[in-house]
């Protein structure tokens, strides 16, 4: 039984002395997903961030770990450090990755995406948090635990570089990668969400995605909007009227049915626990504008909503030139990029189908309407937790934040779960993260808070004890 006065004092030091010195110099690699930077191997920033990687692990061996370096023709790394273990039979695998969002605007003076700066114990830069310390955390919660001789199972460290443009080249590698994967029957996945930093939060559900792009043309070319407004319809009316069959623009609900699924009462019970627990926190995490407010609805309706329920949002357009150069045109088309999210449950290739031809049926004044997907991904809706998981998540709470284990769903997509869930249906799932209120993965000022990964990484460090003696 390791003590855990011992594993907060190696932990803490670790994480001062070998990460967070390291989380450093990785925020200062824009080492942007392959959908945001399309030449990133001749551009080399994904390689700075593995070597990045390769060095640390080098720099910090686990004794009879090997590191195996993926590379297939035509896609991004991956990096796998098998840790042998000292229980038979048993396997974990540590997930995480180490590409980015993009830039986004918004940041603060004297921040940017590319600029590490600690402020307040938090260490702002694009990657910290979503995923970068994910790699570091899993080492080190292992060497906490071979620190005071404690057994665990074989630790397999899985870390890609697609995760941010849905895990493209991720399901090759599995498979390339098949018998030093082997058979895992615990997977621990660092990327997710937490409500607070108050307590361990385990992620119960994933939403699926689907994004795309609607745009529709009306004229081969634009015109005087004097002389053809009242007679040649707007492509940014028609692409309303359109958008009307989807949502109800006034309530933000989907319309169309197909796009929702049924919520089981479990998760309906451990939205109304998490609500409680953290209140108007549901909504106040979030830089509303002073007097503006969220969706109606009770927090556990507002917290089904961003977990379970479908979603569209309007993330890019084309056709729109900038205000200041905006003439008095009537524009020969309009583009919109969509991004849907998906019940956790739901087909999400079923889903593209019912988008589009809920769009492209019958279109207003006989416009030219096209919609083009990028591949969908599924969600994911977590197994029932065995019962020593389940004690073990309360324990590690109770000890390191002296408070209990909470469950909730995401809102956003880890491909890699739905795929392991597939591959493997005997393994249980341990996925949670750092990503709490305000820490902003995928917006300007994203941050990692710590206090709060530290004390992650001690939970861990003690699910692999308990693993071993379940």
């Amino acid at each position: 039984m390791p003590n855990a006065q011992q594993t907060e004092a190696f932990v803490n030091k670790f994480w001062d002395d070998h990460i967070t010195p390291t989380i450093t110099e990785y925020i200062k690699i824009p080492n942007k997903s392959v959908h945001f930077d399309p030449d990133w191997e001749a551009n080399g920033h994904m390689e700075d961030a593995l070597q990045l990687a390769v060095k640390w692990i080098e720099q910090h061996p686990i004794p009879g770990a090997e590191l195996h370096i993926g590379r297939l023709p035509g896609r991004t790394p991956l990096l796998l450090l098998d840790v042998p273990g000292d229980i038979d039979d048993k396997t974990i695998v540590m997930y995480g990755h180490l590409d980015k969002q993009p830039e986004m605007t918004g940041w603060r003076p004297g921040f940017g995406p590319w600029i590490p700066v600690m402020e307040d114990d938090k260490l702002y830069g694009r990657g910290g948090a979503d995923d970068g310390y994910a790699l570091f955390a899993s080492i080190c919660a292992i060497k906490a635990m071979r620190e005071q001789g404690v057994k665990h199972a074989r630790c397999v460290i899985l870390i890609e570089f697609s995760e941010e443009s849905g895990s493209i080249d991720l399901p090759a590698y599995v498979d390339h990668f098949a018998d030093v994967l082997g058979s895992p029957d615990l997977v621990v996945c660092l990327d997710s969400g937490a409500g607070n930093y108050d307590q361990l939060w385990s992620t119960t559900s994933l939403r699926g995605m689907a994004g795309g792009t609607l745009r529709v043309d009306i004229l081969r070319e634009g015109v005087h909007s004097g002389d053809a407004s009242g007679v040649v319809p707007s492509s940014f009316r028609i692409i309303r009227e359109l958008l009307d069959r989807l949502e109800d623009s006034k309530t933000g609900k989907v319309l169309l049915e197909e796009l929702h699924d049924e919520i089981p009462q479990e998760r309906i019970d451990q939205a109304e626990r998490a609500a409680d627990a953290l209140g108007d926190e549901v909504y106040t995490k979030f830089p509303f504008l002073d007097g503006a407010k969220p969706f109606e609805g009770s927090n556990t309706e507002l917290v089904l909503n961003r977990t379970w329920r479908p979603t569209v949002s309007f993330i890019g357009q084309e056709g729109l030139p900038p205000t200041q150069s905006g003439g008095n045109v009537l524009r020969p088309y309009t583009e919109l990029k969509l991004s849907f999210r998906l019940p956790p449950t739901l087909n999400s290739q079923q889903a593209v189908k019912d988008i589009t031809r809920v769009l492209t049926t019958d279109p207003p004044y006989g416009a030219k309407v096209a919609v083009k997907f990028d591949e969908p991904a599924n969600g994911w809706n977590a197994p029932a937790l065995s019962p020593w998981l389940n004690e073990a998540l309360e324990e590690v709470s109770q000890t390191f934040y002296g408070k209990p284990a909470l469950h909730m769903g995401e809102g956003g997509s880890i491909p890699f779960m739905g795929m392991l869930g597939e591959k493997f249906p005997k393994a249980q799932f341990v996925v949670t993260g750092v990503l709490g209120p305000q820490s902003n993965a995928h917006g300007p000022n994203e941050f990692l808070h710590i206090p709060f990964a530290k004390k992650l990484t001690c939970c861990v460090a003690h699910i692999l004890d308990l693993h071993a003696g379940s």
